[in-house]
């Protein structure tokens, strides 16, 4: 194992280097794990009778739409739910003085 220290007194080359081979050890990993990963999944699977392309294709995930929290007073055609970055006409906003409790739904 290597240990601080040693590291540090080593070359950058050699740091470079080292890097190389460990990111090539861990995407080897990564791609041992997940195997094993599929092969547990479709042990299981098979233990079970089920059928992966089938069983699982119907199951779909269904988004709920968020409500809006802010609303533009000069067109009210323009909300912001809040979440993710904000929407230029708030920053525009917000630049100019104004708040976020002032643009509340």
């Amino acid at each position: 194992m290597l240990d601080i220290e040693t590291l540090k007194s080593q070359s950058l080359n050699e740091l470079l280097s080292l890097q190389s081979q460990i990111e090539s050890v861990i995407a080897t990993k990564q791609k041992e794990e997940r195997s094993e990963a599929k092969r547990q999944i479709l042990e299981l699977a098979k233990q079970y009778g089920l059928d992966l392309s089938s069983d699982f294709s119907q199951v779909k995930i269904e988004r709920v739409p968020v409500a809006a929290k802010y609303r533009s007073k000069i067109d009210p055609n323009l909300t912001w739910t809040g979440r993710g970055r904000k929407p230029v006409w708030v920053q525009t906003f917000l630049d100019n003085g104004g708040s976020l409790e002032q643009i509340a739904i």
